[in-house]
């Protein structure tokens, strides 16, 4: 599984990435988002893995984003970095265990 090796990596490294997500509203999309996690949903009763992001570019504002792995078509890891204090404003409680400091 590439693209979840790549977003792995995107999350260790601190890396935007660029994913291309096939929606049902807007057919394919293309997006640059923070990579938070892998795993089910914490909220809501859909338990089903999913990539979840930080949607940077979206016309409707920076919102989370969470996308189940057959909707997600590519994804690619920029050299573009991140600081995880400017996006994680919660108590974090990941799946996917990260070096990230106090936000880790």
């Amino acid at each position: 599984m590439a693209m979840y090796d790549d977003f792995i990596r995107a999350i260790n490294e601190k890396k935007v990435v660029e994913v291309m997500v096939d929606t049902e509203e807007k057919g394919l999309i293309k997006r640059k988002c923070v990579p938070f996690d892998f795993g089910p949903s914490r909220r809501g009763n859909d338990r089903r893995e999913k990539f979840h992001f930080y949607d940077l570019d979206s016309p409707d504002g920076a919102h989370n984003l969470s996308i189940t792995p057959e909707k997600l078509r590519d994804l690619k890891v920029t050299p573009e970095t991140f600081e995880p204090c400017d996006y994680v404003k919660w108590e974090p409680n990941w799946f996917v265990q990260r070096d990230w400091g106090e936000f880790s």
